[in-house]
């Protein structure tokens, strides 16, 4: 209460940045909180506006649409070694963007910001001018939090089980210090240096370190709880649960899935502009395999102009009422696409090219619903013989049926939804 009246509940930002995976888990949660009678404001890159303008939600966004496409358009964004460094350049421009959201609010507005983990040095930043803003990072994978407990891959390179934990702990050292820091920390520590802080010594410490509270919006069945991930770690249960066949498909796909045997759907997501290579494959496996073919990119230009009657392309599907209807998905292992998958109960071969997508398939091969082919070892022969495999296996198609059924026992939309709001008012 103040002066008789009831203190308003803080404004919530939201702020997210990257492809599809990335945005709508944030606009979805951004979308949810304000149906609870919160205030929401979203922040997004400006090539992302389109969507934040369909989320009905207040928005505010920073970069261009150009320097979007830039980042898009630069083979270097799926490369392992490069992809974070692409990425990061086109984040350092508009390091203040929470900033300077926080810093034209009313004097004594109260806020809290919800963020994607790799803004969190962003967000951070904001705290030269409210010292005690409130951060809470919700990471969509495990990856991010760089534990060497259950460190399952270093980019393409497959850590096994029997590695010691001191090895595991000098890996991930050498990665930061040697890959990581030299690329991130110029820009970050410029830009803290510009706002009066200190500077910061690693990249992903002060990512870690720096939120109040941090979310997990992933199950324990897919990674379980460790114990070097940060303090106040709250874990929910993937979000987006839609029912199967709440948004409709075109009637032209009705009308394939309708004809013939279900297909085999092929993505490697909806930023990836440089997948000519990948489709070309995917076309001979499914002639070698006498399969129906699905190809999903809204990137026209990278699948093969003359497809046959037996394979249809198609720019946007809602996977929740498409997967439940194909024999299998070929994806690069985002952890929506996976989490889809996991509902539909179908295979998954997992084609990961960077970030998290290496650490998500490895934990889709061990709950044993998919497999891994890495996107450097990529062939028609490698892709033929791991999906007749994961198709005709009858531990798979339990495996499968088993993470579908865990799916469907975890948290309700408003329990996952209550954790969030825990968070943000523990921040």
């Amino acid at each position: 209460m103040a002066d008789g009246h009831l203190t308003p509940a803080p404004l919530v930002i939201v702020a997210s940045s990257g492809t599809g995976g990335d945005m709508q888990p944030f606009i979805a949660l951004a979308q949810a909180l304000q149906q609870r009678g919160r205030r929401v404001l979203l922040l997004v890159p400006g090539w992302q506006e389109a969507a934040a303008l369909a989320s009905g939600l207040a928005y505010r966004t920073f970069g261009t649409q150009e320097e979007g496409q830039a980042m898009l358009g630069d083979p270097g964004l799926w490369d392992e070694r490069k992809g974070w460094g692409v990425v990061w350049r086109g984040l350092v421009p508009h390091l203040g963007a929470v900033r300077d959201v926080v810093q034209g609010l009313p004097d004594g507005e109260e806020c809290v910001v919800l963020c994607h983990p790799f803004l969190v040095p962003m967000a951070a930043l904001a705290r030269s001018v409210r010292p005690d803003l409130r951060i809470v990072a919700a990471y969509l994978a495990p990856s991010n939090l760089c534990s060497s407990h259950d460190f399952l891959a270093a980019g393409s390179l497959r850590i096994p089980a029997w590695v010691p934990l001191a090895w595991r702990q000098a890996l991930w050292r050498l990665l930061h210090r040697g890959m990581v820091d030299p690329v991130l920390l110029p820009g970050l520590n410029g830009a803290r240096a510009q706002h009066g802080l200190p500077p910061e010594a690693h990249f992903f410490a002060h990512m870690l370190a720096a939120p109040d509270a941090s979310l997990g919006l992933f199950p324990a069945w897919f990674a379980a709880p460790q114990a070097d991930w940060p303090p106040h770690f709250v874990q929910t249960g993937f979000p987006g649960a839609a029912p199967h066949g709440a948004a409709a498909l075109p009637p032209a796909l009705e009308r394939f899935l309708d004809e013939g045997e279900p297909p085999i759907v092929f993505t490697p997501g909806t930023g990836h502009q440089h997948a000519q290579r990948y489709f070309s494959i995917a076309l001979d496996v499914l002639r070698r395999l006498g399969r129906r073919g699905l190809f999903l990119t809204p990137h026209a230009p990278q699948v093969p102009q003359h497809l046959p009657p037996s394979v249809m392309w198609q720019a946007h599907v809602p996977f929740a009422a498409l997967l439940p209807r194909v024999a299998a998905v070929v994806h690069h292992g985002g952890i929506g696409t996976s989490a889809d998958a996991f509902r539909a109960g179908i295979p998954q071969l997992i084609v990961p090219f960077a970030y998290d997508q290496f650490d998500n398939g490895w934990r889709i091969k061990r709950l044993g619903v998919g497999d891994v082919l890495l996107a450097r070892r990529l062939s028609a022969g490698r892709m033929q013989r791991q999906l007749a495999r994961l198709l005709a296996a009858p531990e798979v198609a339990l495996a499968c049926g088993e993470v579908a059924r865990r799916m469907g026992q975890g948290l309700a939309p408003s329990h996952l939804l209550d954790q969030v709001e825990a968070a943000l008012a523990a921040a």
